[in-house]
């Protein structure tokens, strides 16, 4: 697949890398079969696994196939490229739909273009290897954008629900 592709062409360069992929629930069934030809060896992580936190930490660089693992790996503040295909109905019907330039929450949040996206049509191995590589080689801008997002987000502050219950509470103070 283009996953493999783009990782043959990143392994290439960079012989002494290891390939880890944790498996969402929804295909785990799956991706034994479709990495077998992939590079590199991959390490699968079962659903739920307690190692993948670890995993993206120690992680230099993700490729991820959805947009909103990119909050957790913000969180464990891995850089990542976005790559994600759809059929070609799919992708007429979205088009039409999609009001903003980019399917990262990470990019929403921070208000940057940091994470690298190639969705649909534009989902292919070279471009995807080759911003990889640049991420690798320079992943400051994406992981300043990262940060800024955590902050929006409430890192190190109280736990959101604390955060909404006081919100509640100020608000039903200011209305007695």
């Amino acid at each position: 697949g283009r996953f493999g592709e783009a990782l043959q062409r990143v392994l290439a360069s960079r012989p002494d890398a290891r390939v880890v992929l944790p498996m969402a629930s929804p295909v785990a069934d799956l991706v034994p079969a479709m990495t077998r030809d992939w590079p590199g060896s991959p390490i699968l992580l079962p659903p739920n696994a307690p190692e993948k936190t670890a995993a993206f930490r120690a992680a230099d660089v993700a490729l991820a196939a959805s947009g909103t693992v990119s909050l957790e790996l913000a969180a464990a503040g891995t850089p990542m490229v976005i790559a994600y295909d759809m059929n070609w109905l799919s992708r007429l019907i979205i088009a039409r739909m999609l009001r903003v330039d980019t399917v990262t929450l990470v990019n929403l949040v921070s208000g940057t273009r940091a994470v690298p996206e190639f969705l649909g049509k534009d989902c292919q191995p070279g471009p995807i290897a080759d911003a990889l590589d640049a991420l690798i080689d320079n992943p400051t801008v994406q992981t300043e954008a990262m940060a800024r997002t955590m902050q929006l987000l409430g890192a190190g502050q109280e736990p959101p629900g604390l955060r909404a219950a006081k919100a509640v509470l100020d608000d039903l103070a200011a209305r007695a």
